[in-house]
Formats: structure tokens, C-alpha cells, sequence
């Protein structure tokens, strides 16, 4: 028991989140800003301040795709009861043309997220989805012809416990 990390010790108790009564959470009230328009009034200030600005334009340096940072935003935002979640999704495309600009006034560049990488090779799923359709190709039991063979009708010889003449 002595050994056991610090990051155990700070850990919830399982079902704890069950103990909280019903309204507590942010969550669970009624949302701050209804309306796309509120909830911009409230991100889009807070992505142009100066002080912001720095630390949000490292963390696209670093080549985080803007759909993350964007979705980061608007799922902090609902579970601290800003807005609803279908707003919060409305309101996704906005914040990432916001970022995108604010990347490109200060010349960084940055990521979307939304790109298609076209490549020559093959992605290794599509590898394995062939491997994995020719090994079941294999594994299927193949019908195979026989040959066909013309008998020549024996002529009978006598009965049944007769010899035969070579």
C-alpha cells in the first residue's frame, strides 16, 4: 500500500459521478448562451486577445489540426454549461476559420485537419483488407473437375463367384 503512486491516491471513487444530486453540474442546467451568435460573442474575444493569442499560435506550431483545437473548445464549453452540444457543433466551422485566420495574420502554419492525404502506396488497412480477402479466396474449398473417364463395358462372364479368364 505504501508504494502506491500519488495519482492513485487523487483518483475518483468509483461511482462517485453518481453521487452529485440531479442539477449540480454545469451539464445539467440550462445553457448560458442558446443561440450560435451568443456562443460566438463569447469564443471569438477570447481567441483574439493578445494574451491568448500566443499560447493558442505554440499550440499550432506544433501541428495540432485546428479541428482539434476547435473541438477541444466548443466540448470545454458545453461541460462547463456555456452552450448546448448541438450549438457547440454549430459553431465548430466558425471557430476553425477563426484559427485559421488568426494562424495565417501571424504567418504560422497550421493543420486543419481536413485534408486528404493522396499517396502512391497503399494505406496499410487497404494492405490487410486484400491480404485478408485473397487468405479467404484460399481457405475456400476449391471444386475441382474429374477427369472424365469412359468405361468399357465388361461383358459378363458367368455369375457372380465365377473365375475370371485373364
Amino acid at each position: 500500500m505504501a508504494n502506491l503512486p500519488e495519482v492513485m491516491i487523487d483518483a475518483p471513487i468509483a461511482g462517485q459521478s453518481l453521487t452529485a444530486e440531479l442539477g449540480n453540474r454545469p451539464w445539467q442546467k440550462p445553457a448560458q448562451y442558446t443561440t450560435v451568435e451568443e456562443a460566438l460573442d463569447f469564443y471569438i474575444p477570447r481567441l483574439t486577445d493578445v494574451e491568448t493569442q500566443d499560447d493558442l499560435m505554440n499550440v499550432i506550431e506544433l501541428g495540432i489540426p485546428l479541428t482539434t483545437i476547435a473541438d477541444a473548445l466548443q466540448s470545454g464549453g458545453t461541460m462547463d454549461g456555456k452552450h448546448s452540444i448541438d450549438v457547440g457543433i454549430l459553431i465548430i466551422p466558425v471557430l476553425i476559420e477563426t484559427l485559421a485566420y488568426l494562424a495565417e495574420e501571424q504567418g504560422v502554419e497550421y493543420v486543419t485537419g481536413t485534408e486528404r492525404e493522396v499517396s502512391d502506396t497503399p494505406s496499410s488497412s487497404t494492405v490487410a483488407l486484400a491480404i485478408k480477402k485473397i487468405k479467404e479466396k484460399s481457405d475456400e474449398p476449391q471444386e475441382m473437375e474429374e477427369p472424365e473417364v469412359e468405361l468399357e463395358p465388361e461383358e459378363p462372364s458367368g455369375g457372380l463367384m465365377s473365375r475370371r479368364t485373364v
